[in-house]
């Protein structure tokens, strides 16, 4: 059995939206991308027919993994018990430098620390499930251990 993987609402219908791109507008341009190149002539030395057939499989690979994630997507259901930090939640921490921090916790298919999201399975994201604001909590990380003091959840 696949593992679960567990996405917001958004993130379903954003992988949704890329995987649509893909398949009607990237595919159409790599099929006339080779078209094109095939029409230079000899395959065996036409850099341009090469190209585009390793963009064609990079494309159907990513397609593949996009269906695959969707079919064990895992919604985060906005169940969770007020306060309590759970999959979906939203937190500001600060740590013992007094440097203040917002992450949202998601699955690992969405976490990008640019954009303000920490997956459960990351050393934060799995100290701070289950906690509570106002709770100072250890963090265990490859660089070593720190605290944290949860301010809010929502």
């Amino acid at each position: 059995m696949a593992e679960e993987v567990i996405l917001t609402k958004e993130g379903k219908k954003e992988l949704e939206k890329r995987l649509e791109y893909l398949k009607v507008t990237k595919r159409a341009e790599i099929t006339e991308r080779i078209k094109t190149a095939r029409e230079f002539g000899d395959l065996s030395e036409n850099a341009e027919y090469d190209a585009a057939k390793n963009e064609q499989a990079m494309i159907e690979g990513e397609i593949l993994e996009i269906e695959n994630k969707l079919k064990f997507a895992v919604i985060i259901k906005d169940t969770a018990k007020k306060g309590t930090v759970s999959l979906g939640s939203k937190v500001d921490f600060e740590d013992a430098d007094g440097n203040q921090y917002t992450y949202e916790i998601v699955g690992t298919t969405e976490a990008d620390v640019d954009f303000g999201r920490i997956s459960n399975e990351s050393p934060i994201g799995n100290a701070l499930l289950g906690k509570k604001a106002n709770e100072k909590v250890m963090v265990v990380a490859p660089a070593g251990a720190y605290e944290i003091t949860i301010k809010k959840v929502y």
